[in-house]
């Protein structure tokens, strides 16, 4: 008889914590869930911090990155060193930072982010990747945050909250500031008649328009590279826009490749 899984504690329920605590259990961890501002199941459902964290192995803090400030002091007083602390946000410097503050040496934790979420998951989108960014102080509970995560069918990049935040603005923040632009201007309402070239956009748009608002903001404003990342792009959509206007002959044209001629 296979051991027992560990027990995870799912701290929050929103989009992304439903989609994570599915996840869990259909790989056969028992999961308490605890969030008094969403409506969980009862089969999942934790009357209280307490109740939640006391045998669980693993701390998911699947909440809001802003919501963390006021989070992480609650729950420290019952936590131990046999558990191990991550969250799931989208952005790490902060996240990291304060869980380093506020867990200190004493109890294990590291940051993480899944690069995929519920619309990837209810696709079966592979390859599923996460991003694990280790506590300097505890590289043994990123090694063993690595375990679960390749049990739950995940490719694992190892990286320094820095460059993780630094990448994502350049990609997970761009492609949602786009999206976002393209939702505004109501391209999304003339999905009938987009090419099939439109069909990697109309993902972002999904995300998009799937977002409550939280993901959008923490992307945009917790992320301390977004903002530079967002005017360089539209500087350069204002370049290419002026010289689309003054060039009237081919030269901004794309070289077709040897094999497409």
């Amino acid at each position: 008889m296979s051991a027992a899984l560990p027990r995870v504690a799912v701290l929050g329920y929103g989009r992304f914590g439903k989609a994570f605590a599915e996840l869990l259990l259909q790989a056969g961890h028992p999961v308490q869930v605890f969030d008094p501002h969403a409506t969980v199941p009862a089969e999942l459902a934790a009357p209280s911090l307490v109740a939640a964290t006391a045998d669980a192995r693993w701390i998911v803090l699947a909440m809001p990155v802003p919501h963390l400030r006021a989070a992480l002091p609650a729950l420290r007083p019952l936590l131990h060193a046999g558990q191990t602390v991550f969250d799931v946000g989208s952005v790490k410097l902060h996240p990291c930072a304060l869980m380093d503050e506020l867990l200190g040496t004493d109890i294990p934790h590291l940051g993480t982010h899944p690069l995929f979420g519920p619309l990837s998951l209810a696709r079966g989108d592979r390859p599923r990747r996460v991003v694990l960014c280790p506590a300097a102080a505890h590289p043994q509970a990123a090694a063993r945050a690595g375990e679960l995560f390749r049990a739950l069918d995940c490719e694992v990049i190892v990286q320094d909250p820095a460059s993780h935040d630094r990448a994502m603005a350049g990609t997970h923040a761009l492609a949602f500031f786009i999206a976002k632009g393209l939702i505004g201007m109501g391209v999304d309402e003339g999905m009938a008649m987009a090419p099939p070239s439109f069909q990697g956009l109309q993902r972002m748009l999904e995300a998009v328009r799937g977002d409550a608002g939280h993901l959008f903001g923490a992307i945009q404003r917790e992320n301390p590279y977004a903002a530079e990342a967002r005017e360089s792009l539209l500087r350069e959509l204002e370049r290419i826009h002026r010289q689309l206007l003054v060039d009237a002959d081919d030269g901004m044209a794309i070289a077709a490749r040897p094999e497409c001629e």
